[in-house]
């Protein structure tokens, strides 16, 4: 039995919730505290989920469990290099009737679900990868000239294979924005590792309780991503996010202004070709209105938005070649541009 009320969601509800779920999702993933929590914060804020891993670490486990614990539908697509876009939005194809006479009916595709597991997504072509934006963006997908609209709530969390690159198509940076977050799942350490090893080779299996009844579960979501959406969020943090989007654009470039120079760091001037899009702005905002309701606090702070900063912003930033050799990451740019913001005179 679900413990939210069944009228407006409260502060108090919406942490309660949050917390019983990583706790039933904690039952079966070992570790990944913090990719855990950034996962659900996307799925509440409204945003889709990328997720880099080695082979073993999880992520396919850790999507699944996600939606046992809430009670949604739950589709996975493995991406390979022949998927087409009709495996993934559905098709029309041609069915007799019981009078003989036959007719296009639409069979719609895996994409049709609340919660969208893509896995290794960049072996399948870019015209395949593409297939999920509109349903992402727009929560409908186009077939054949006629639209279909998708029910909410929908998550899509699409998994990366960063090791094996030979046959692979590195998703363009135009489809990394779309995603809200990246998050990134590291090796476990001894003592994780060891739990993994006692509780997949023993003869128990973790029961997973959904937090909610089948029948409630996509209201429920729906209703406390609304209350997400009315924490409230100060002008000056809304500039400071701004402020931080904008120091992520490299002096040299022909899109940023004089203004957004003044709060620039000499690292994203020699390292970074392009920096974050507006959407990396609103994914701080969102991130941190998260934050801020398990914090139990209805308006965010500043560190709310530092906290989500590099898995909002650093998948949208866009390294040279100078930053490769060096062993620069994304993550250390936007630490130094939290910094240099923070310390600006403006």
């Amino acid at each position: 039995m679900s413990d939210v009320q069944a009228e407006t969601p409260t502060v108090a509800d919406f942490a309660r919730t949050f917390r019983r779920i990583q706790a039933e999702i904690h039952k079966v993933i070992i570790g990944h505290e913090q990719a855990v929590e950034e996962l659900l914060s996307a799925l509440f804020a409204g945003g889709h989920v990328l997720i880099e891993g080695v082979p073993g670490t999880g992520k396919t486990t850790l999507v699944k469990t996600l939606g046992l614990a809430l009670n949604l539908s739950f589709n996975r697509i493995q991406f390979t290099v022949d998927l087409m876009p009709a495996d993934i939005t559905g098709t029309r194809v041609i069915l007799s009737g019981d009078d003989g006479r036959r007719e296009f009916t639409f069979q719609p595709g895996p994409a049709f679900c609340h919660i969208l597991l893509g896995d290794e997504i960049n072996r399948a072509t870019p015209k395949t990868q593409s297939a999920l934006l509109e349903a992402m963006a727009e929560l409908q997908v186009t077939v054949s000239g006629t639209t279909y609209r998708l029910k909410p709530p929908y998550f899509v969390m699409a998994t990366l294979n960063p090791i094996e690159m030979e046959g692979t198509y590195p998703l363009p940076e135009a489809q990394l924005d779309r995603f809200l977050y990246k998050v990134r799942l590291n090796y476990p350490d001894e003592g994780e590792l060891t739990r993994i090893i006692s509780s997949t080779t023993g003869p128990e299996d973790a029961g997973i309780e959904a937090v909610f009844h089948a029948d409630e579960a996509a209201a429920r979501v729906e209703s406390l991503k609304q209350l997400v959406r009315e924490v409230m969020a100060a002008p000056a943090l809304e500039i400071y996010a701004a402020r931080l989007v904008r120091a992520t654009q490299p002096q040299n470039s022909r899109f940023v202004s004089d203004e957004a120079k003044a709060v620039h760091d000499e690292m994203v001037n020699r390292y970074v070709m392009f920096g974050s899009s507006p959407r990396g702005a609103q994914a701080l905002i969102l991130g941190a209105k998260v934050r801020a309701l398990l914090d139990g606090r209805a308006n965010i702070a500043r560190e709310d938005i530092d906290h989500v900063a590099i898995a909002a912003l650093a998948h949208r930033i866009m390294l040279n070649y100078a930053a490769l050799s060096d062993g620069i990451d994304a993550a250390h740019i936007v630490e130094r541009v939290i910094k240099s913001v923070r310390a600006a005179k403006v």
